[in-house]
């Protein structure tokens, strides 16, 4: 058999069935949402060099329906984001969330999130997600029953920190909601800027959910981050949970924290109402 080419693998390429193995092991609290009243499953994007898999949720009946990005942790477009983007379409949204490392990898099989992260997400250029994040958009008008004059954004860890970049890469988003992203960090040639050096020119209001007890992300970091959005004028917002741990929204680890992650979604239904996401 001849070697496929770039564009076949992209073609080829499926999300990914259950959950990443490296987030294992899966708590018996996870969410699960139904697909009852909704058209949900996988789509293909098409992006410059072929196609991307991503996963789509909307109401099985309407049209014209506000539509949010959902962008994945470190493991990809697994069960929890694609039960998320259920999430939202039984609120009325239409809701995709495209798989971001299908070029460098397939995150889904391995086991160890130390070698997940060198081997795929640290190869990961920001100008690819960008130009990924734009095709979705591109699709959710064309192909889609989307409303992209109400598009918003979120995002979780990974996601999180590439909901900042986005926003400041495309105005036309009407509102954004990171949770627990990287705010600052070394930079390279893959990743340029980080949210502290785009915070002062933002267009599009954020509202960043962190925790106080982060081990990766310091409170000092988001304190930083909150000074330097004081600078702009598009009324951006963080909110620091005490005592509470990265990866609080994500009902599959033992990071969970139901409180502050029940909050943290009433908070992101109001923050995208309040600035036409719905």
């Amino acid at each position: 058999m001849g070697e496929f080419t770039r564009r076949q693998f992209i073609i080829t390429s499926a999300l990914t069935a259950g959950f990443t193995l490296a987030a294992h092991p899966i708590l018996a609290q996870v969410i699960t949402t139904d697909t009852k009243g909704l058209v949900a499953g996988e789509v293909k994007i098409p992006v410059e060099d072929g196609e991307i898999p991503a996963y789509r949720a909307m109401p099985a009946r309407g049209n014209k329906f506000p539509t949010v990005l959902v962008i994945h942790e470190i493991f990809g477009v697994h069960e929890h984001i694609q039960d998320i983007c259920r999430r939202f379409a039984k609120l009325g949204y239409l809701a995709i969330a495209p798989e971001m490392f299908v070029r460098q990898g397939d995150v889904s099989k391995l086991t160890d999130i130390q070698e997940l992260v060198s081997k795929v997400v640290s190869k990961v250029p920001d100008s690819q997600v960008m130009s990924d994040l734009d095709a979705t958009v591109a699709w959710a008008k064309k192909s889609s029953k989307g409303n992209i004059n109400k598009l918003g954004i979120t995002g979780f860890c990974w996601g999180g920190r590439v909901t900042w970049l986005y926003c400041a890469h495309n105005p036309a988003v009407k509102a954004g909601v990171a949770w627990y992203g990287r705010l600052e960090s070394q930079s390279n040639p893959l990743t340029p800027k980080h949210p502290i050096d785009i915070a002062a020119n933002l267009k599009v209001p954020i509202l960043g959910l962190y925790g106080g007890s982060d081990q990766g992300i310091p409170v000092e970091a988001v304190q930083k981050m909150r000074e330097s959005l004081k600078a702009g004028n598009t009324g951006s917002q963080i909110i620091v949970y005490p005592n509470t741990p990265h990866a609080f929204f994500a009902d599959y680890r033992s990071s969970y924290r139901k409180q502050q992650a029940k909050d943290g979604w009433k908070r992101l239904q109001a923050w995208f109402k309040q600035h036409g996401v719905a």
